[in-house]
């Protein structure tokens, strides 16, 4: 199945209400398809009441919602059961959780954490945070000249290791991280595996099962799902072991004057009520993605991230350098790059006069800058709904900035 562009776009409110607008910055918030703004509307307008807590009708019906949400996502994750899967604000949320919980009551001094050095800041200082606090050890996997993790050293890495946690898809590079084979090697050595799928779950069909991952983290806004919800997913067993992550309302099963007894996985993890109406948004988010067909968007996105790498290539050449594997089973469609010595926010905001949205900056992930050897990079993120014609504006805008700029 063929993703037709023309018809996505009229999918999304804001796209069809300004169609010269090239949105060109999904990997920091996707836009939203009516059925998810719908959805969210519907629940306000007929459904709205707290879940879990409620005996009458109204909130029973909300908690079917906000449940039902749930069971579509583990779905979509290959998860084999919703109760692995915690609803947060975000991956950064995620990593927090499983960084507290698990981390505080399984990491003391000495003890090893891998990661990586392409990965997002939400992903880097909760682990700096428990190695300050902590003494743990912090070993990271490099990233080669090609833009990917060089995994020639991966044994040493985790030797003495108790947990790998890794993006999925770099958010920078578009760098798609052999997932599989560092967690194979990870649990040989005696590891768990976390991955940062904010990414990599929008873009590319995963099974968590598949990946061979203890933890996952994924958000929604970058799914066509609204702001303010993702999630954790783990297994089971873990969750099961794991301390609550706050406390509050709706974690406990019993509160004492002297204690207090935490509800089972996933609610110990989900203290107060929860943002309802955005994990039914979430879950319309995933019907509308199913609808699409993930394979068919994997599809798309790889046939349009060529055509963008060989337009940028053929119209200047070495003068824009763009990061990351020109492989195409290896990237996803995030494409940063630098054009000569022009800043990236200069380029940004000639783009923007001309109608084109790109993100510029570090991308939350100064320690990639710095191995890059840039401050920052401009970065054009393509989805479901670009096409060849968005490339082609990408493209000629930045004429507009080699005029002012050369």
């Amino acid at each position: 199945m063929n993703i037709d562009v023309a018809t996505v776009k009229k999918d999304f409110p804001l796209l069809s209400a300004n169609p010269e607008l090239v949105y060109l910055d999904s990997a920091s918030s996707s836009q939203k398809p009516a059925a998810v703004l719908d959805a969210m509307t519907d629940y306000y307008e007929t459904t709205h009441a707290n879940v879990h807590r409620g005996v009458y009708g109204l909130a029973q019906e909300a908690t079917e919602r906000f449940e039902g949400a749930r069971a579509k996502v583990a779905r979509f994750l290959g998860a084999a059961d919703p109760n692995e899967v915690v609803f947060t604000k975000n991956v950064t949320e995620a990593v927090n959780l499983l960084a507290h919980s698990w981390g505080r009551s399984r990491l003391s001094e000495g003890d090893v954490v891998v990661l990586s050095e392409m990965e997002h800041h939400a992903n880097l200082v909760p682990w700096l945070m428990l190695a300050e606090e902590r003494g743990i050890q912090l070993r990271y996997i490099p990233v080669d000249d090609a833009g990917e993790l060089d995994l020639g050293g991966l044994d040493r890495l985790l030797d003495g290791a108790l947990l790998v946690s890794i993006a999925g898809m770099s958010n920078v590079l578009g760098t798609i991280n052999p997932v599989r084979h560092i967690a194979d090697a990870a649990h040989a050595a005696g590891a768990l595996v976390a991955v940062d799928a904010a990414q990599l779950v929008p873009h590319v069909a995963t099974d968590v099962r598949a990946l061979g991952c203890d933890f996952l983290g994924f958000t929604g806004h970058k799914m066509c799902g609204p702001t303010g919800i993702g999630g954790l997913w783990a297994r089971a067993e873990l969750l099961d072991e794991m301390p609550p992550f706050m406390g509050g309302g709706e974690m406990i099963r019993d509160v004492r004057l002297d204690g207090f007894t935490p509800n089972v996985p996933p609610w110990k993890f989900e203290a107060g009520t929860p943002p309802i109406a955005e994990a039914i948004g979430l879950g319309a988010a995933v019907d509308y993605l199913e609808s699409l067909g993930m394979d068919a968007v994997r599809d798309h996105e790889k046939d349009l991230t060529g055509y963008a790498l060989r337009s940028l290539e053929d119209t200047y050449g070495d003068r824009l350098t763009v990061f990351g594997p020109s492989d195409l089973e290896h990237r996803g469609g995030a494409i940063s790059f630098a054009f000569g010595d022009i800043h990236p926010h200069d380029i940004s905001q000639v783009l923007d006069d001309s109608g084109v949205c790109v993100r510029a900056g570090h991308h939350c992930a100064k320690p990639l800058m710095r191995r890059l050897g840039v401050n920052a990079t401009t970065r054009a993120s393509l989805y479901v709904y670009n096409d060849e014609s968005d490339v082609d504006a990408l493209v000629e805008a930045l004429a507009k900035v080699d005029n002012i700029f050369s």
